[in-house]
């Protein structure tokens, strides 16, 4: 029973990922493909599709996980390591103590996932950029975007998420999110049946109350009323209407005015109207 949920879920999550590739245009022919491999439940489930999609794709293209040691108290790496190496995956751990730095800086009590991933993603960047390759694969998942979607707008005052393929600020590196369609619980599911290694956060994961869980929570009340709404704010964020909001960027308030014809024909409909209920 359990091996055919495993085989069910490894084929839906294929499915998701394979259609997130196709359709934002992630990966191609010769492409080099750096893997975060952070340890978690979401990037071995990323290395795992990978893998697979390597196997059964029409395109050649190399993957390499990647996995950054920030030198957490009791992090243990042998077991992911063997994982890989058992399955003939090419990978690299680098070491670098960033949990020194994240527990100096930041006061305790405070959040210390802002600094942890900037420092984190300099060193992504760096080691990409001297390695040569030219895709950054991040196991960011559907949850993960609408949930940060909800934080934008909440917490920050913006409406912005995590794109499925984005060009980095230094105009050098491009990442991609092949699991953008796949759902959180399906990933959970799937690693908890797969038994990958996983390695805990000791930073995040110490932290209660977090702003993320709260949206989450959120989020997950309203999925109970009605299950469409997470996956209707993920569509929400490749269906949007600029002339329905009000950013001054993309919608020209200042000079919008309608032409005479259309002022005449409004004119008209709504003297029509005004008979209408006299």
């Amino acid at each position: 029973m359990a091996r055919d949920s495993l085989e069910c879920l490894e084929k839906k999550l294929l499915h998701y990922t394979g259609k997130a590739i196709a359709d934002f245009n992630m990966i191609q022919q010769g492409d080099r493909v750096m893997v975060c491999l952070s340890g978690g439940k979401d990037s071995f489930t990323l290395v795992r599709m990978l893998q697979l999609l390597q196997c059964r794709a029409k395109i050649h293209f190399e993957i390499v996980a990647f996995t950054l040691d920030q030198a957490q108290p009791g992090w243990n790496d042998a077991a992911l390591r063997a994982w890989l190496t058992e399955r003939r995956i090419a990978h690299d751990v680098l070491s670098r103590d960033t949990y020194s730095i994240v527990k100096e800086k930041i006061p305790s009590g405070q959040t210390y996932c802002a600094l942890c991933s900037r420092l984190r993603r300099g060193i992504i960047y760096r080691y990409a950029e001297e390695n040569g390759f030219n895709k950054i694969a991040l196991g960011h998942h559907r949850d993960d975007l609408i949930r940060t979607l909800l934080m934008s707008i909440l917490y920050n005052g913006e409406i912005r998420s995590m794109p499925p393929k984005l060009l980095s600020d230094n105009k050098k590196n491009i990442l991609i999110r092949p699991l953008a369609y796949c759902q959180e619980s399906d990933i959970l599911q799937f690693a908890n049946l797969m038994a990958f290694p996983i390695i805990p956060c000791t930073l995040c994961g110490s932290q209660e109350n977090l702003a993320r869980q709260r949206i989450k929570h959120l989020i997950d009340q309203l999925a109970q009323e009605n299950p469409k709404v997470p996956s209707n704010i993920l569509h929400a964020l490749s269906s949007i209407k600029p002339s329905q909001l009000m950013d001054k960027h993309y919608w020209d308030f200042k000079h919008l005015e309608a032409q005479q014809g259309e002022k005449e024909e409004a004119k008209f409909h709504f003297d029509e109207m005004q008979e209408a209920f006299n």
